[in-house]
Order: C-alpha cells, then structure tokens, then sequence
C-alpha cells in the first residue's frame, strides 16, 4: 500500500521572491516584507493579484484580487511581477532536495499555481524512525531553509493534498482507511476542483466533501464535469492517481544520512563503497549489475550534487565503484563543492543489464583476471577523461577497406565483426589513405616485378592475388565521391619482396593508362 507525504508551502512565490533579493543584496528598491507586499499578472481587465505575504493578507488582500481595487484599499502597497517559471524551477529544484526521503518526488502545479511536492514514502519511513519521524525531520529541515510547510501523509495524494491544505494541524499522519471520515468535515475545494466547478456545488447547497459522500453518482456526472467525481473517487483510492516524479526513479537505491556531515573526498568514497555494498545482494538476487550509476550528495543547506558513473559492462563490486567515484570526483575538482558538508546520500542504480555468473576454474582464471583488469582500465579512462574518451573499432557494411570500421563510443552497443573469410587475406595495418607507388612490370597490365614506395625500391619475390574490389554503386547514387580514386575499381595484390616484407597493392582498374599502382596496407 503507498504511503504518500504531501507538502504544501504557503505562499510560495513570495518566499522564493524574496530568496532571491536575498542573494542580490545590491539589488535597488528591495522589498520590505514587514509591509504589505504582492505579485501580480497580467489579466483581462488589469492586473491581478498572484501572492500575498503576510502583510497584505492582514489588511485582507487575497489572491485574485484586482491590484487597482488592493492599491485603493491598501494605500502604498509594494508591487513586483509574478516570475511562475521561475517559482516552478525553484519547486523542481527543491523537489531534488527532497529525493533525500525517497525516490519518488513529484511537484503539486496545476490551476491553483505550483507550490507544493508529493513524496511515495512507501518502504522508506523506517530509514527515518517511522512516518511520523520523517514527517518531523522534513519538517525541521524546510524550516531551516526558511520554508515553513505544511505536511500531511495519507494513503493517497488527494487525501494528503487536501489534509495539508485544510486540516487544524500542520502536521497530520492519517491511518490507512480513514479517508472519508478524514475528508467529510473539509470544504469541497479541499478535492482539487476547479473554481467553475466549486462555485455551482456551493450554490446548490454542497459546502462540504461529506455532502457528496452519499449522494447517488448520477445526477454529479450528467451535470458537471467528470472531474468532480474522478478526483473524489481519487482523494478515496476508489481511482489511481499516478504521480510523474521529477527524475525517473531508480532500479535499485541505497541511502545513507549520516550524524555529522563530511567534508573530505575520502569519506564520500567510503559512503559510496558502503552503499553499494548494500545494493550487491539486491542485484545479485535480480541476475543483474550495475550499468549506470548516479550517486546523490545532499548539502546542510539544501543544495545536491549527482554525480553520475558509467561502466563499460555491469558490476556489483564495491570496490569498483568506490575507485571510479574517487576518479570522477578528482576529475570533477571544485565544481564538487562541499560547502559545509554532505550530511546524506544516496546511490541508485539507473541502468542495470544481465549478469551471468562466471564460476572460476584454473583454465579460465587468467583469462578471467585479464578482462577484470581490462574492464576496469577502461572505467577509469572514462571517469577521468570523460564519457567519450575511450572508443574500440567497430565493422562498416562497405567493400572499401578504407571505409570497412569506424570508431565508436566502447559504452556505445558495438555490432559484432563478423567471422574472418580465409579466402580474403587483409593486412594488420591498414593506412590512412592509399599511398601512389611506381612499379615495374614486364607487360602494361602484368604483376609488378619491382616497386617503389616511400623512396625505397623492393624487389618483388612473391605475389598472390588479384583479388578485385569492385565500386559501390549505391554509393554514387546516393552523393558524389569525395575523390576521382573512389570512383575506381581496384585489382588488390599481396606482394612479397626479397627481405621478407609483404605489402598489401592495388591498380586501378579500366580507367588509367597505364595503370596507377598504390600501397595500401602492411602484413607483419
């Protein structure tokens, strides 16, 4: 059964107004918060009143208010626009903050304006003493952040959206099954609905959500908008309601808060091997490793830093992880700011693929111990150089050997190189690009008896081939050729000379006389 925390912040838009005059303290005509102060929109008509602080309400302003009509009733009245791309951003923000209870977090933002989370506590209150100890905690925390809250945890997101908002206390823990009762005394505006939606139930008499409890369905879904009963039957778990978190929520995640935060590299490393080690068993019994990782590091004061971890193939190695986590943040250097330490965190798994279990033998243990240390060479490249710093070869569906492989990301999903033919012999080291040759031979078109290549001249002693490669034609279809030289087909040769180098040749074919010879590769 879920458990979820709503979070509703009382005159959001202002407290976050005036954090950021607080971080521009030069900022000319700040604003007084001691006096009556509001946020407006633009609206047919005029300005309205967006948010009031507590000033303004005192002299009973209100949201919705038409600002003429507040400056005339108000007297001098500080006035600033509305920013509701910037109040969400901020939410977002501290929506991150609050993945330190769990990993589901979603932002509350509809007609009513975004100024409240929900969190899917499920399976995480006992990390925190049960729910009314996390409750406590989050609580403090967002007090200290200078945002008083509201909290309430219910069995659904419209029992707990609505006991945060209307409930006596501030804090409310409602048991499993009570929603209707807990409901029945709340106004209907306490469902969620929308004002058009509100006005029409208050005016045939229904001021209350106990007054639709036991009314026949009927007569609310041919007279109003489906909403009504859906949020109803949402608020009472009769409906799901799924919540879109602010980041996809881990496979797998471990978390730690610590009694004192750390400030030393060193420590960090130490929670990040510990985590892991509480997420091994986990993937073990799923057949899977790690993929990807993101480790979260929550700040004193509210700030987090991810720090994000990719491996060439899956793991469950503390060890490991621990390493590659001390790379990144040695690569990362002061843009990992401690600030007055990180006093939680949390490691999630974001990527887990198979893992088949080796059983090690005295045949496979070398081979075994060499990938290890392959795979792990390749890990901290990446961590320290970046994510695209280490690429392998992979096979091109082309004829021209010049345009046979590319190099690609290694973490990238390489194709296959298919089975080598022994009919076609290619050289260990292909040149950048085919190297003119002048060759001798006895007839225009016969095999060459002598070569000249890079200001040396070798005798030819042996030669096999020709093996022809022939110009693609779709190619020439789709765009023109780079170069005349693309457009050739070419007679390939594996020349021998009389001190045992063997060289990879070919001539153009058809086009050339006499024909143009070029090296193009190295045997050993």
């Amino acid at each position: 059964m879920a458990r979820i925390v709503s979070v509703w912040l009382p005159r959001w838009p202002i407290l976050r107004f005036l954090a950021a005059q607080r971080s521009m303290p030069h900022e000319a005509e700040a604003v007084d918060d001691t006096r009556p102060f509001v946020l407006f929109v633009e609206g047919p008509g005029g300005g309205l009143i967006a948010a009031v602080n507590r000033a303004a309400a005192a002299e009973g302003l209100a949201p919705g208010d038409r600002l003429a009509d507040a400056r005339a009733r108000c007297g001098p009245l500080q006035v600033r626009p509305a920013d509701p791309a910037a109040d969400d951003a901020a939410l977002r923000r501290l929506a991150l903050w609050a993945t330190r209870y769990a990993p589901t977090v979603a932002v509350w933002g509809e007609a009513e304006g975004a100024d409240g989370l929900f969190i899917d506590i499920s399976g995480a209150e006992h990390l925190f003493g049960g729910e009314a100890g996390l409750s406590a905690d989050l609580a403090e925390r967002l007090h200290r952040l200078g945002l008083p809250a509201r909290l309430a945890v219910a069995d659904t997101p419209g029992a707990a959206w609505a006991l945060a908002r209307f409930a006596r206390s501030a804090r409310t823990l409602l048991p499993s099954g009570g929603e209707a009762a807990a409901l029945a005394p709340l106004p209907v505006a306490a469902l969620r609905l929308p004002a058009q939606t509100r006005q029409p139930l208050q005016r045939l008499g229904f001021k209350r959500v106990g007054d639709l409890l036991d009314q026949p369905r009927a007569p609310f879904a041919a007279r109003f908008e489906k909403a009504l009963l859906l949020r109803l039957d949402q608020a009472l778990g009769h409906a799901p309601e799924a919540l879109v978190p602010v980041t996809p929520p881990p496979l797998y995640r471990a978390q730690r808060q610590l009694l004192e935060p750390v400030l030393a590299q060193a420590a960090v490393v130490i929670v990040a091997r510990r985590l892991m080690a509480d997420l091994a068993p986990q993937l073990a019994r799923g057949g899977v490793g790690a993929r990807t990782l993101q480790l979260a590091l929550y700040r004193v004061d509210g700030a987090v830093r991810l720090i994000d971890i990719g491996l060439a193939v899956p793991t469950r190695d503390p060890a490991h992880v621990a390493r590659l986590v001390d790379l990144k943040l040695d690569r990362l250097g002061p843009a990992v700011d401690a600030g007055f330490g990180f006093e939680a965190f949390a490691l999630s798994v974001t990527q887990a693929e198979p893992m088949a279990e080796r059983q090690a033998s005295f045949a496979t243990a070398a081979a075994t111990d060499r990938w290890e240390r392959r795979t792990a060479l390749v890990d901290g490249l990446r961590q320290r150089l970046g994510p695209h710093s280490v690429a392998v070869p992979a096979p091109v569906a082309s004829h021209r050997p010049e345009r046979s492989e590319a190099m690609v990301d290694i973490g990238a999903d390489c194709p296959a190189w298919p089975a080598p033919d022994p009919s076609r012999l290619r050289p260990i080291l292909l040149l950048a690009a085919p190297e003119p040759a002048d060759v001798v031979a006895l007839l225009p078109d016969g095999p060459p008896r002598r070569l000249r290549w890079r200001g040396a001249s070798h005798a030819i002693a042996r030669l096999q081939g020709p093996e022809r490669i022939a110009n693609e034609w779709w190619r020439q279809a789709a765009s023109p050729p780079p170069s005349a030289l693309d457009e050739q087909t070419r007679d390939y040769f594996l020349a021998e000379d009389e001190a045992g180098r063997r060289l990879w040749l070919f001539r153009e074919v058809g086009h050339a006389a006499p024909p143009r010879w070029f090296v193009h590769g190295l045997f050993a």
